[in-house]
Order: C-alpha cells, then sequence, then structure tokens
C-alpha cells in the first residue's frame, strides 16, 4: 500500500508515462507534415516562450558554479540529443516499436550507474540487459517495412540511441533534484533545447516549412504544451521524491500504452515474431527491476 508520501510522486511519475506514451503518437503525425528537426525546434522553442511566462517562479534562485555542467550534461543529453535521435527515430520507425525500446530504459540506468556511479551490479541484472537486448534485436530483425515503419531495424537503432542519452539525463537529474526545483530543470531542457536546435534548423535545407498542415501543426503544439511542460514537470517532481531506479521502473508502462495507442489512432501492428521479442524485452527489464530478497521487496512495498 503506498504511503501519503509516496502517492503523489507515483500518480505523477503515472501521469507523465502516459503523457510520453502519447508523445510517441503526436511525432509520428508531426514528422509527417515537418522535418524531424523542424519538430524538435519547434517544441523547444513553444515550451521556453511559456516556461518566461512563469519567469516569476524563478526569481531569487542560485545555481552554484560547480552545478552548471551538470546542469548543461543533463539538458544536452535531453532534450537535446535525445530528441534529435527519437526525431529521426519515429521518421523510420513505428511509435509501436519505438515504445517498446522505451522499455529498456531502466537498463541503460542501471548499466549507466555501474559505468559512472561504480554502483554494483547482480547478476541477475547483467542476465536481464542481455535479454532485453536479445529482444530488441528480435523486435527490428523481424520488422516488416510499412508505411509507417519504412526502416524499422534503423529507426529503432536510433531509438536506442536516444535511451542511452535519456539514461545520462535521468542519472544526473537525480543528483541535481536535491538541489533545484522540477520546475527550474524542466525550464532549463527547453531553454538549451531551443539554444541547442537553432543552428540545426538554420543550417538543415528545407528545415523551414513553407505551409503549416493542420494535425502536424497541432501535433507540435501538444508536444511543447503538454509533454515538454506538463509531462517532463510530472516525472522531474516523482524523481525528486523517489529514487533513480524507482522512477525510471514506471517507463515499464509506456510500451503498453503506446502499443494500445499506436493500434488505435495509427493502426499500428506487430508480427507474431515481434509479440514474442516484446516479451523477451519486457522479461528482460522486469528481471533487472526484481530484488531477490524478499525482506527488500517488503520494505519497497510496505
Amino acid at each position: 500500500m503506498l504511503t501519503k508520501d509516496y502517492l503523489l510522486p507515483t500518480m505523477s511519475l503515472f501521469g507523465a508515462m502516459v503523457l510520453w506514451a502519447s508523445s510517441f503518437i503526436a511525432m509520428k503525425i508531426a514528422v509527417t507534415g515537418f522535418s524531424p528537426v523542424t519538430v524538435v525546434f519547434g517544441r523547444m522553442l513553444i515550451a521556453s516562450l511559456l516556461f518566461i511566462a512563469l519567469w516569476k517562479n524563478f526569481r531569487g534562485l542560485k545555481v552554484r558554479r560547480e552545478d552548471w555542467k551538470h546542469l548543461i550534461f543533463m539538458a544536452l543529453c535531453e532534450p537535446c540529443l535525445y530528441f534529435l535521435f527519437e526525431a529521426y527515430a519515429l521518421k523510420y520507425t513505428s511509435a509501436t516499436q519505438a515504445g517498446m525500446i522505451v522499455a529498456t530504459l531502466p537498463v541503460f540506468v542501471a548499466i549507466v550507474a555501474f559505468f559512472v556511479l561504480k554502483e554494483k551490479l547482480a547478476l541477475r541484472v547483467w542476465a536481464g540487459f542481455f535479454l532485453a537486448a536479445f529482444g530488441v534485436v528480435m523486435l527490428s530483425w523481424g520488422a516488416e517495412t510499412t508505411d509507417n515503419a519504412p526502416n524499422p531495424l534503423f529507426g529503432n537503432t536510433l531509438e536506442i540511441l536516444a535511451m542511452i542519452s535519456a539514461s545520462g539525463y535521468m542519472v544526473t537529474a537525480k543528483t541535481l533534484s536535491n538541489r533545484y526545483s522540477p520546475l527550474f530543470i524542466t525550464a532549463l531542457q527547453a531553454w538549451v533545447g531551443a539554444i541547442f536546435f537553432l543552428p540545426l534548423i538554420a543550417l538543415t535545407p528545407g528545415a523551414f516549412p513553407t505551409e503549416l498542415p493542420y494535425d502536424a501543426t497541432i501535433a507540435v503544439l501538444y508536444l511543447a504544451s503538454v509533454i515538454t511542460m506538463g509531462a517532463y514537470g510530472m516525472y522531474n517532481y516523482g524523481l525528486s521524491k523517489l529514487s533513480a531506479g524507482q522512477a525510471s521502473g514506471f517507463t515499464n508502462l509506456i510500451p503498453v500504452f503506446t502499443m494500445f495507442m499506436g493500434f488505435l489512432f495509427l493502426g499500428d501492428r506487430l508480427s507474431p515474431m515481434q509479440f514474442v521479442a516484446s516479451g523477451l524485452v519486457l522479461g528482460g527489464v522486469i528481471l533487472t527491476q526484481t530484488s531477490p530478497s524478499k525482506k527488500k521487496i517488503k520494505k519497497v512495498t510496505a
């Protein structure tokens, strides 16, 4: 049973997962009308302007000099590199497959923590990592070329790179969340993202849109407001109250929600082989999140 201290963070993380799942659908719609760079820059620019309207919330905030490099690194990991990889990934793979690969995020977080924070990993975590990795390979090789996934192998590879970037963000953001508010961290991500993608859109041929397709435009506005401000705000709040491992575990819900939404709104389908591959991915992730100690399980769920 969830205690009062865990209820609101848990609800915030759950809501963030629902919104993030819908972001794959919105991004898929957006990149059908605009180039991936245009979509991400538009998303960051609009979100930045919205956060400027909340400037009074940041008055009096003091950022420690030694934290700037960590803040910039966090923002470069996500949204900069993460959105760059994911926007192009959804140009080539389906929203459902991309959402399934997101399930590997807790595994990547554990691996990054192993190398960066020198955290020890149990044998079951390594076993889960390789099982999930094998599932992702099967998911990609078993993918059929469709209108929604013209090059799934390439797209899924880009999505894996997005997960590696997201891992860097999560490990860094957890440390920073002890000193800075979720609102400030989310706003900084938007501002750095807008600056990062400005030269890219200027250097990318055909990036400036000559028209504004209705569906794609609405999708960009949704990504900028509801996802960038809402989902990231809720996630950063939940992350500030729970451990990085607990927070990353909620991403297991994303593929389930994305698969349902992809089927409902985009007509995505998975082949029998891909369903097996998806089971391996989720099985590997669950293996990494399962504690062998019953006492530890009781502590977490009490």
